[in-house]
């Protein structure tokens, strides 16, 4: 299990009182408060530490990293001007430790990396999802302005149109509404697919506009990762493929016998290959009507299988109250004998979307003390006492008032 420990940087203060300050990411991860608690800023340095050691895994980048290549790496999330002089960043993943270190007094940071484990490397196909991924939808030709688009959304739009091209005139089904989307080549335009009925994806509301790119580049990716070794290693970068090869040939030179020498090539190719994928996705509910929230979720949730991993950031208390739904599901899906039992499990909770109670963690941000708390459990199920519960009881609260006021107006 990857953990991440942070302190002092952004809306970040104390961070995580609990665990000696360290945050577990688990399979399914949640991030949720109030805006400005600092949500985005875990989630987006999950995703640069998690593709930092799998740089370094590679030989991109070169340990230690300096000051201007940790600048480099938050500056594509735009986290650059969070950094403090006494900021704390420690990230510790399945085969490095990574350290932020310098100078107390000084904000010039380097990243020190200190290897765990070299026997067996797993690499993610890491995609942060951001916010902004409805731009993505309202243009008609993404081609036209991604000379305009900098950072994740950038390499977000390079998915997108990668999860078009591997599916042209093909019609992608989607899972809200019936719906589907397809990429004509001859108009480069997305269409949506109501039965008969063909609609510019432009002209659709902002409910599809969210949705479209989130389900359609995390469906791509699910599938590239599945390609096999042998064509994923075809589509390794020059740089990597000439150091691959490098490799190889040290290998071949060094006169093993022809079992270790397999053994060998193995290892090397581990260090190339995404074995599985990391989603990691801001607002998934962005515009979209609480029954369309949980079937978007439940598809994500049927993506997360195996090695996978979802992270989220989410204002939404549906979201938080289907993924109880979820955990209930899976504790009951052992004790469903019959067909019949299972069809009406299935009906609530799709079986493949159901999850492990030990596999989900919501933690909550504080805006006031840049503080992180866990969300309590009862029995793996997350508790109804949160953040975003606390907002609807709220406003019950401020309805009695309103209701009392009435009773004295005459």
């Amino acid at each position: 299990m990857s953990k991440i420990r942070i302190k002092n940087f952004g809306p970040i203060k104390d961070g995580y009182l609990e665990n000696d300050g360290w945050l577990d990411i688990k399979k399914v991860s949640v991030f949720i408060g109030n805006q400005g608690s600092g949500k985005s800023t875990v989630a987006k340095l999950i995703s640069s530490f998690m593709w930092l050691e799998k740089a370094i895994i590679r030989g991109d980048i070169n340990n230690p990293v300096s000051h201007q290549g940790f600048i480099d790496l938050i500056e594509f999330h735009r986290l650059q001007n969070y950094l403090e002089t006494n900021t704390e960043i420690e990230y510790e993943g399945a085969t490095y430790h990574l350290k932020l270190v310098g100078n107390p007094n000084s904000i010039k940071k380097s990243i020190e990396a200190r290897l765990l484990n070299d026997k067996s490397i797993k690499l993610p196909k890491i995609m942060y999802v951001p916010a902004e991924r409805n731009f993505l939808s309202s243009i008609e030709n993404i081609n036209k302005v991604s000379n305009l688009i900098v950072g994740s959304l950038q390499n977000y739009s390079v998915e997108f149109r990668n999860a078009q091209l591997s599916n042209k005139s093909k019609a992608v089904e989607l899972p809200i509404s019936g719906t589907k989307v397809v990429y004509d080549p001859k108009d480069a335009q997305n269409y949506l697919l109501f039965g008969k009925k063909r609609l510019k994806l432009t002209e659709g509301s902002s409910g599809f506009h969210s949705i479209v790119p989130l389900f359609w580049v995390t469906k791509y990716l699910i599938e590239f990762i599945k390609q096999g070794e042998k064509n994923l290693l075809e589509l390794l970068s020059t740089d990597q493929t000439i150091r691959r090869n490098q490799e190889l040939k040290e290998l071949n030179l060094s006169g093993l016998d022809v079992k270790t020498l397999k053994k060998g090539e193995k290892k090397i190719n581990e260090k190339y290959v995404c074995k599985y994928f990391v989603n990691i996705v801001e607002e998934p509910e962005q515009n979209l009507f609480p029954n369309s929230q949980r079937l978007l979720l439940n598809s994500l949730l049927s993506f997360n299988n195996g090695n996978n991993m979802l992270i989220m950031t989410t204002h939404s208390p549906y979201i938080i109250n289907f993924l109880t739904l979820a955990v209930e599901a899976n504790n009951l899906k052992p004790r469903a004998d019959t067909n019949e039992l299972k069809s009406k499990l299935n009906e609530i909770v799709p079986l493949n979307s159901t999850v492990d109670g030990n596999d989900l963690v919501v933690y909550q941000l504080n805006e006031d003390n840049g503080q992180i708390t866990k969300l309590k459990t009862y029995k793996g199920l997350p508790s109804d006492e949160n953040y975003l519960n606390e907002g609807l009881a709220e406003s019950n609260n401020l309805f009695s008032d309103l209701l009392d006021i009435e009773d004295l107006c005459p």
